[in-house]
């Protein structure tokens, strides 16, 4: 859990010249850790349970997109986690059990408060101020663990929404990403670039924390996009890979990854995939050092851009790789490309997807209603 605040309150980055050199470039100093208050409860009266069992999903997610570490990420359709949610007299009142966990992945804990969903619909319990009623969740992984796909965010998404809508969806958007937040921070770090796209769909900027702000960011209608996704057989676990990463920048990376996020958001609202990519392509801090940890990345990354991709980077954590392209079929041919470099040069075998912007986000399937 991050429970360190920024070193300044009010300078989360602060620049100096170290000591040891007469003249050398500016470096901006990065924290990586975040004030935060638990959630508190939000509902005045307790409302009662509307449906006896819901159903929910809740989709991958590509976090950073590049340049944008910790504040940029968007949903990606197909992929996902489901919850099942049921109200249940065999559990104790305000508690909730979890019964089954099926999927990708059984290594999972069933005590909730190890569990990313069971810690996401506690938090959520607890804004709605539930105390009468018991409940059991059954969680099945479409995700797998580590891949750089906000596995954790979907099953907490996908939780936090289940509890919202069996008792009446009374929580709005942001204050589900709060719940969310709860488990990210438990189980990979006090960061929504997962878990906010993951509840809210779509593209979203997160701009600040503490309080949390988030601006959704409309890709038009109009506009194709699509993600090429490539994910090896191989795990880079999210704290590992954010252990990696450097806790002082020269300057003028920082000022160069700055613009290319700013590139980024520009292109989402323009709907332009080519400098979407560009932008995505550019970072200069975090994948410079994440991607020697995940074998034959570079060499994916190369073949995606020369098999006409707009551009390719890291998802996430990895070791998913993610491209972007206008074309489902050229996303296919890109996809081949990409897993014939990983088995190449990385000797890992991968499987390749071509999947459309998620502009919906964790939502309800179907309900059992009282």
């Amino acid at each position: 859990m991050a429970t360190l605040c920024f070193q300044s309150p009010s300078k989360p980055i602060s620049y100096f010249q170290p000591k040891s050199k007469p003249s050398p470039p500016l470096f901006a100093k990065v924290s990586l850790f975040r004030c935060r208050a638990s959630v508190q409860t939000l509902i005045a009266v307790e409302p009662e349970p509307v449906f006896t069992s819901v159903k929910t999903f809740a989709p991958a997610t590509v976090a950073n997109l590049g340049p944008g570490f910790d504040f940029l990420g968007c949903a990606v359709d197909g992929l996902g986690d489901h919850v099942t949610l049921r109200v249940d007299p065999s559990v104790r009142a305000g508690e909730i059990l979890i019964s089954e966990i099926t999927g990708t992945t059984t290594k999972l804990s069933t005590n909730p408060l190890r569990n990313c969903a069971g810690i996401a619909a506690i938090a959520t319990m607890k804004m709605l101020g539930i105390r009468s009623v018991g409940l059991s969740l059954d969680l099945h992984k479409g995700l797998p663990l580590g891949s750089g796909l906000g596995s954790s965010a979907a099953s907490a998404a996908a939780a936090a929404v289940a509890v919202n809508e069996i008792f009446g969806r009374k929580l709005g958007r942001e204050e589900l990403v709060l719940a969310g937040l709860e488990s990210e921070a438990k189980v990979s770090g006090y960061h929504a670039d997962n878990i906010a796209p993951a509840i809210m769909g779509g593209f979203v900027l997160i701009r600040n924390y503490e309080p949390l702000d988030l601006k959704p960011l409309r890709f038009p209608a109009d506009k194709d996009l699509f993600f090429v996704l490539v994910s090896p057989e191989f795990e880079a676990p999210t704290k590992k890979m954010r252990a990696a990463l450097p806790t002082e920048i020269p300057m003028v990376h920082h000022v160069w990854n700055s613009s290319q996020a700013a590139a980024l958001v520009a292109a989402v609202l323009e709907g332009d995939a080519v400098m979407l990519g560009k932008a995505l392509s550019s970072d200069k801090v975090v994948e410079p050092t994440r991607a020697p940890l995940i074998p034959g990345m570079e060499a994916v990354k190369k073949a995606a851009l020369e098999a006409g991709a707009f551009g390719c980077t890291i998802s996430g954590a990895g070791p998913t790789a993610v491209a972007v392209i206008d074309a489902a079929e050229k996303g296919e041919m890109i996809g081949e490309k990409m897993v014939e470099a990983f088995l190449k040069v990385g000797h890992l075998k991968s499987v390749a997807s071509v999947k459309k912007l998620d502009k919906i986000g964790a939502r309800l399937v179907n309900s059992i209603s009282r």
